[in-house]
């Protein structure tokens, strides 16, 4: 059964921002990574389709497929762990979340369904004006 993990991306504004700084990372690392302490207990369940949910400032924004999991020591010693991610970062319909420390488990019931472009009256306003407008209790 898949599983995912949400996790907060301290510092980054948008998704722009973060593509710009995975692109930096995957051209000086040859992958897009993020590190960690801890290893994921349930890891199979993760790498059988799941992916990162990121956080960005107090919004599920986007999602990235976990590749690979792998424990390593860091330059000092101490146990890391290694999340391998898909370079493709996919916007995910954002809903508010709030803060949490490290990463969560989230399961695939309960992960915001990727972004549809807005196509008209019909159909759901952009993301950042459909979150502005819950935000207001409006929607």
């Amino acid at each position: 059964m898949t599983l995912h993990l949400i996790k907060l991306a301290v510092g980054v504004e948008d998704v722009a921002h973060l593509r710009r700084i995975q692109t930096r990372r995957r051209q000086e690392h040859g992958e897009v990574f993020h590190l960690t302490r801890m290893v994921p207990a349930r890891a199979a369940a993760l790498l059988d389709g799941g992916s990162i949910y990121w956080v960005l400032r107090g919004l599920v924004s986007a999602r990235q497929r976990l590749l690979d999991i792998r424990a390593e020591l860091d330059a000092e010693g101490r146990r890391r762990c290694r999340l391998l991610l898909d370079a493709d970062l996919v916007e995910v319909e954002r809903r508010p979340q709030r803060a949490f420390q490290g990463w969560r488990y989230l399961a695939a019931a309960d992960a915001p369904p990727d972004r549809r472009e807005w196509a008209g009256a019909d159909d759901e306003p952009p993301p950042e004006m459909a979150a502005e407008l819950r935000r207001l209790g409006l929607i």
